[in-house]
């Protein structure tokens, strides 16, 4: 195919961490959707809860930077398989709580794992300092 612009789509920044996002997380999102059926933000909130332990779902939107209607669907969703419990607050009716039940944390820890042998092929190809820096550079894009 003939191009007719200098400019290079491949190398636009935004084009090219979209791309290596979704390859990246490819993978890992057959695991967690075969073994729990989740979606993206049910293993965020997930994860976040496992973490991080009592939380509200403002909390979690958040720090995972994904909008109030994803993550209270996610919660509905992993309520719905007693993965977690809302609690609700003693001084604020609208606010509540939301703490992994054991199922929960039994599947934050078996993902929990498998994210960690996922990043670890994925990051295999790559010298320890290439990754630090690809954190480092990552980090500072997402404004952190």
């Amino acid at each position: 195919m003939e191009k007719n612009d200098a400019f290079d789509l491949q190398l636009f920044l935004p084009y090219l961490l979209n791309q290596a996002a979704e390859t990246s997380s490819d993978g890992f999102q057959q695991i967690y959707k075969d073994r729990y059926g989740m979606l993206r933000t049910d293993w965020r909130v997930l994860f976040h809860l496992g973490i991080y332990g009592r939380m509200t779902a403002r909390d979690i939107g958040r720090m995972a930077q994904v909008h109030k209607t994803k993550i209270s669907r996610a919660v509905a969703r992993l309520e719905a398989r007693r993965f977690l419990t809302r609690e609700e607050d003693g001084a604020d009716r609208r606010v509540a709580h939301l703490r992994l039940t054991a199922a929960g944390q039994a599947a934050y820890r078996d993902l929990r794992g498998v994210a960690e042998a996922y990043e670890a092929r994925l990051v295999s190809g790559l010298a320890p300092e290439d990754v630090a820096v690809l954190r480092r550079a990552l980090l500072h894009l997402a404004g952190r």
